[in-house]
């Protein structure tokens, strides 16, 4: 055990609460002190479900370690029982429970319960909260799934019926659990991609399953398995006992959701289609010319063994990306997180201390993580663009609107995800940048409100609030339209006084003089006849955006001008960007 202030993962016994609170009708007994009944937090507060989790504690304390803490289990099972009328019951310990070693699994079996009772031995000191749920999980199909029936031969009699249509392909679809990264979503875009090939789905297991649901999994012609970590184990298991087949490729990414068509077709003997559907916009995005900014990002992918995988094939095939480190918390598939690494040319890291990932992240310097909640922070802490593709996640993650990860709207949902903060960071850059400038300073108005600027309306409210004489002046002397003077005939050019920085809070300091009541901006004199560019400067340049190359510029010769900069180098354009990001 290490202490530490986050951890990917909790202790097993939290992963039997994510498979028992995703299903309908299974109740968790669990032997644990006082101090471990978070499973309402967990919830209820971070997925905000509509109902509390079916777990039912002994919350034993320390003046009952004298006593019989046996009997403790006992009394509340018996209890959970008769209140909550479960179908099955889960029973297990705690970490700190698995200590005195009250055997819950045996204390319950001798309670004679009238329902399967599943024992579930979670060893907290060597495993973890995955393996907890993918643990839970297979004790279940284990201790509930059925034989399937075998379909009676019709009479061959002249009142026969006549033979029915061959039945649609049935599979199943193992892994979605509670607390699950877009578990909701993912398996309502993957029914639907299913159903649109001609596959019927049976059963969801755990999420939303019943006992009766278990029970009939061997039932189906092949099972889908969408979240390795947590369906793995029980797909394997329901293949060696009742041939089942199972599915290898998460479609996860545009070109993996295709693999998983072919795969699925495979088994099933039908013929995939042709072209992806219309609602497919990822491939086409990611191959358009506003997309070509991404081309070569430099992208750090920490998480669950499933979402590194398939993201770092989306980032490398999908939108152009660089992969530059990687790894992940779940070390029963460390295997095929280093063998995915090894593609990339580097070595993968595998670690459940956040500390050792900040580390590689502070020495790779990415420009975009793709990360769990953790990760989230660190990228906050070092000012990196991030988005979240794997548990553990917060409360935000947990979105009411749809937004599944998988299959093409997955895709698409992806392709926003990742490359929105990329385009913020570089609208941010650009307006650090040309911070000064009269569009983009402290002061401006949002470019959306056109052109009710704040600064005409102060000099509008001053010019109300001035005397009458002194406006009589204003307007004799000043033409908004042309710039001429009524004193200009006499020889005399008067210079119009700027109301006082009290007055004119948010007007700008630099490129905007006041004339009357409005604001204009006053052109930069052109710095091109006392500096001059070098080759290797103007090739630079060239590297930056059209559409803010000539600002660059003025700003840069602007910069120049004051220095008393002779020739423009690379290392002068660099300094103007940073004097003007301050």
């Amino acid at each position: 055990m290490q202490l530490t202030l986050w951890t990917y993962e909790g202790p097993p016994h939290v992963g039997a609460m994510r498979v028992a609170t995703a299903m309908q009708d299974v109740h968790y007994v669990l032997h644990a002190p006082q101090g471990d009944t978070y499973a309402d937090l967990l919830f209820t507060m971070i997925e905000r479900l509509p109902r509390r989790p079916p777990v039912t504690y002994t919350t034993f304390q320390a003046r009952d370690l004298g006593g019989d803490t046996a009997e403790l289990f006992k009394d509340a099972a018996r209890d959970a029982m008769q209140r909550f009328q479960p179908a099955a019951m889960l029973v297990g310990s705690s970490c700190t429970a698995e200590l005195i070693q009250d055997d819950p699994g045996g204390l319950a079996q001798a309670l004679q319960l009238p329902i399967p009772v599943v024992p579930l031995e979670l060893p907290s000191y060597q495993r973890k909260e995955n393996w907890g749920a993918s643990e839970t999980f297979y004790q279940l199909c284990r201790h509930l799934v059925h034989q399937p029936a075998t379909a009676a031969t019709p009479e061959s009699d002249a009142g026969a019926a006549p033979e029915a249509a061959p039945r649609r392909p049935r599979c199943n679809i193992l892994g979605p659990s509670a607390l699950g990264f877009r578990h909701r979503d993912d398996v309502k875009e993957i029914t639907q991609l299913l159903n649109s090939l001609g596959i019927e789905v049976s059963v969801v297991a755990p999420m939303g399953a019943s006992v009766a649901d278990i029970q009939r999994l061997a039932e189906a012609d092949f099972n889908v398995v969408l979240y390795p970590e947590v369906g793995l184990a029980a797909a394997q298991w329901l293949q060696r006992q009742f041939d089942q087949p199972y599915t290898k490729t998460i479609p996860l990414g545009s070109h993996a959701t295709r693999d998983f068509m072919a795969e699925v077709c495979g088994l099933t003997g039908l013929t995939p289609p042709a072209q992806d559907p219309q609602h497919a916009h990822a491939p086409w995005y990611a191959k358009s010319v506003d997309s070509t900014y991404l081309t070569g990002k430099r992208v750090y992918i920490f998480g669950d063994a499933t979402h590194v995988v398939a993201a770092a094939r989306v980032a490398r095939q999908e939108m152009g990306f660089e992969v530059v480190g990687l790894g992940t918390y779940s070390r029963e598939f460390a295997r095929e997180v280093r063998e995915c690494a090894k593609q990339h040319g580097i070595e993968a890291l595998i670690t459940d201390d956040y500390l050792q990932v900040e580390d590689q992240i502070n020495a790779l310097q990415p420009e975009l993580i793709l990360g769990t909640q953790m990760e989230r922070h660190i990228a906050k802490r070092q000012g990196i663009p991030c988005a979240v593709i794997s548990a553990p996640v917060h409360v935000q993650d947990f979105p009411a609107r749809y937004a599944p990860q998988m299959g093409f709207e997955g895709a698409n949902v992806l392709f926003d995800t990742w490359v929105h903060p990329l385009m913020m960071g570089l609208e941010e850059h650009l307006i650090g940048m040309f911070r000064e400038d009269f569009e983009f300073h402290a002061g401006a108005a949002p470019s959306h409100l056109g052109s009710n600027r704040p600064a005409a309306e102060l000099v509008a409210q001053k010019s109300a609030q001035a005397p009458t004489a002194d406006m009589a002046t204003t307007h004799a002397t000043t033409n908004t339209a042309t710039g001429a003077t009524a004193g200009t005939t006499a020889g005399i050019k008067p210079q119009p006084t700027p109301p006082s920085p009290s007055t004119l809070q948010g007007v700008p300091a630099v490129g905007v003089q006041v004339v009357g009541v409005q604001a204009v901006a006053v052109p930069a004199q052109a710095a091109s006849n006392q500096a001059i560019w070098s080759q290797e400067a103007e090739k630079e340049l060239g590297k930056i955006p059209f559409f803010v190359r000539g600002k660059a510029r003025r700003n840069t010769e602007r910069f120049a001008q004051d220095l008393g900069v002779a020739t423009i180098t690379v290392e002068t354009l660099y300094d103007a960007k940073a004097h003007f990001s301050r």
